[in-house]
């Protein structure tokens, strides 16, 4: 066998978030497809694969038939938040084989314009089938099985409400100055623990928002790098794990899967938690950010509330800027946002954040380290990618 084939993102967009009224999911797609191949400067007739979930009957087929693409390779993969970090794991593992060149991941969602419209509801159901039939009975939404997990973790480790809400406003600190932001206004701890309660103990400002936005990623093979616009961000590692389907399947509330994914990414990527310059990841609640970092190993076992303190996820706070765009909490959450994740990542590396922004080292230089992590369902499963400049 030859030499190990390098993988590189080569281009990343969104499309248009926020409060989208007059576009469907498919013309989302395709904005952010367009968009995407237009930052890499790659020719659509090098893409022979494509990725995609959440949208029609047969996901990649449909949405790929809308974007005139006609893949030799696919996937579909479907777990929920984390689906676009294990997406870019197949993908890149694809590209190594020689079973593609360039490998397009989409995604797009009207998940606010669907319920002002009367399309859908805003609660969402997994059904009553399957390991689900053993909670619906109770009333368990989405929203209360994490509250639950956040409540454990305050109970076992003595984690505050006001530790939590300083997650809300340092993400909402990071989306001030991101033009692409739903909301930009800064809010206090007090203004967070103010608001209606939604599931106990988060308040309004402890869940993400709920937005339309589209976004796409493209990964392509190293020798096609010198042919792209921007300069490549390299996929050094990842991981991915599935940890239970039932809360009465999950041995310990406090633990996300994010502690295998994220172990085997690094381990994989040959570097370490503390080399990370900057962290995207998943936070449809509050308690996902925090527990996500201590699984991470930015800090330890019930330490996450002490690390978010003091302004440490804040660009220019002097600590680990983590959701630096805003996250779902401020800056868009269409759905399965992990997506979102990884082009924020990269345009952290490229150094292409803009001003007030832009994370960058203890010496002024531009990162050159990043890590993103998907949750998806109710911490049932984690994705984890690391990606480097250099």
């Amino acid at each position: 066998m030859g030499a190990r084939r390098n993988v590189a993102v080569v281009g990343v967009a969104l499309s248009d978030c926020g409060r989208v009224d007059d576009a469907t999911p498919y013309a989302l797609h395709a904005q952010a497809a367009r968009r995407a191949l237009a930052d890499a400067g790659l020719d659509r007739s090098l893409v022979d694969g494509f990725a995609s979930a959440g949208l029609g009957t047969l996901a990649p087929v449909e949405v790929a038939a809308h974007l005139g693409l006609r893949p030799t390779w696919v996937d579909s993969t479907s777990v929920g938040g984390s689906t676009w970090e294990v997406m870019a794991a197949h993908a890149a593992d694809a590209i190594v084989a020689g079973h593609a060149r360039a490998v397009l991941l989409a995604y797009g969602s009207t998940a606010r314009a669907d319920v002002r419209a009367g399309r859908r509801t805003g609660t969402l159901s997994f059904g009553t089938r399957g390991p689900s039939q053993f909670e619906v009975p109770y009333g368990h939404t989405l929203i209360a099985k994490y509250a639950m997990a956040a409540r454990r973790h305050m109970i076992e480790y003595g984690t505050t409400i006001e530790q939590l809400a300083q997650v809300a406003v340092q993400a909402r600190a990071n989306a001030a100055p991101n033009p692409e932001a739903m909301f930009r206004t800064p809010v206090t701890v007090d203004e967070v623990l103010a608001g209606p309660m939604i599931a106990d103990p988060f308040t309004k400002l402890h869940c993400c928002v709920r937005s339309d936005g589209g976004a796409a990623v493209l990964l392509a093979a190293e020798e096609y790098v010198r042919d792209c616009r921007t300069a490549p961000v390299w996929v050094l590692g990842s991981g991915e794990h599935v940890s239970h389907a039932a809360l009465s399947d999950w041995p310990d509330f406090t633990v996300s899967p994010a502690a295998v994914s994220g172990r085997l990414a690094f381990e994989r990527a040959g570097v370490r938690p503390e080399e990370m310059d900057l962290a995207e990841i998943y936070d449809a609640f509050t308690y996902m950010t925090l527990v996500t970092l201590e699984d991470l190993g930015f800090c330890g076992k019930g330490e996450g509330g002490a690390f978010v303190e003091k302004g440490r996820l804040r660009v220019g706070g002097g600590g680990l800027p983590v959701n630096t765009d805003g996250g779902g909490l401020s800056a868009q959450h269409p759905g399965m946002r992990g997506l979102f994740l990884l082009v924020e990542a990269v345009r952290q590396l490229r150094g292409e954040a803009g001003e007030n922004r832009q994370v960058r080292r203890a010496d002024g230089t531009l990162p050159r380290l990043a890590v993103a992590s998907g949750t998806g369902g109710w911490f049932c499963s984690s994705g984890t990618v690391v990606l480097g400049v250099g």
